[in-house]
């Protein structure tokens, strides 16, 4: 018999891992894109709407409220139905109200539809994380792991090179309608990303986390380990509390002061 880890371990790094990379690493474009769009936009609604001090930061507040309370959600939500199908419904959740940002009529509905946008792009991360530690297994061998950040930081400048174009010439409506346009595109891609295994074993579904293996070895034209996968399923895959257990509360709220 052999586990899921005995299993990506033999199969090894190759194709699989830099679709996924490249995949992965494009939604941290998008979600970039979504959270210093307000950066660029604030000064344009201050003047339209005529809004004070306060009312611009509010924005920026309420986009990341979305983000915290909403990751808590999808997270326990992630946990119940898969990565799969919480990191789609978040793409195609981020992408819907940020379209809908753009014919905002008034200050109180673009402050609404930008921490509902917030609460999308809090789901990237149920599924990039797990995506990520497959990488992260051969992050000594390879430098992906530490080029993953590069997204995030082309995200940043591809919205502020936008914006410089777009915002003086047909205005920030339009604006955040194009930045829309690559959280779509990935919806396209994501038949080409697997359900977790580690995910699937943890329910019992060895049958779906087997299929996934073999696909990554078919990708990266190597073999699979001999034997049958078996791994228990998981009674209990964690809960909320757990965060503030004796054995984890040092670690959860050094964590959290680093946030």
């Amino acid at each position: 018999t052999f586990t899921v880890e005995e299993a990506v371990e033999t199969i090894g790094f190759g194709r699989f891992h830099i679709m996924l990379f490249l995949i992965m690493g494009s939604t941290g474009v998008a979600e970039a894109m979504e959270i210093m769009l307000i950066a660029v936009v604030s000064p344009l609604i201050r003047c339209e709407w005529q809004l004070q001090d306060w009312q611009v930061a509010l924005v920026t507040t309420m986009v990341f409220f979305g983000y915290m309370v909403f990751s808590i959600v999808l997270g326990l939500l992630a946990d119940r139905y898969g990565r799969w199908k919480i990191l789609l419904l978040s793409f195609l959740w981020a992408a819907y109200f940020s379209l809908l940002t753009s014919f905002a009529p008034s200050y109180i509905w673009f402050v609404f539809l930008r921490a509902m946008v917030g609460g999308g792009v809090s789901g990237h991360a149920q599924g990039k994380e797990e995506n990520k530690q497959i990488i992260a297994m051969y992050s000594c061998s390879n430098p992906f792991l530490s080029l993953g950040k590069v997204f995030w930081l082309a995200g940043s400048l591809l919205i502020i090179g936008l914006a410089s174009v777009v915002n003086p010439t047909i205005g920030w409506r339009w604006l955040i309608r194009i930045a829309s346009i690559p959280g779509i595109l990935l919806i396209l891609v994501f038949k080409f990303i697997p359900e977790s295994a580690r995910y699937n074993v943890s329910t019992g579904n060895t049958g779906a986390a087997l299929a996934t293996l073999q696909r990554i070895a078919r990708m990266n034209g190597t073999a699979m380990p001999e034997g049958q996968l078996k791994e228990p399923a998981k009674e209990r895959r964690g809960r909320f509390k757990d965060l503030i257990h004796s054995k984890y509360l040092r670690t959860t709220l050094q964590i959290w002061i680093i946030w």
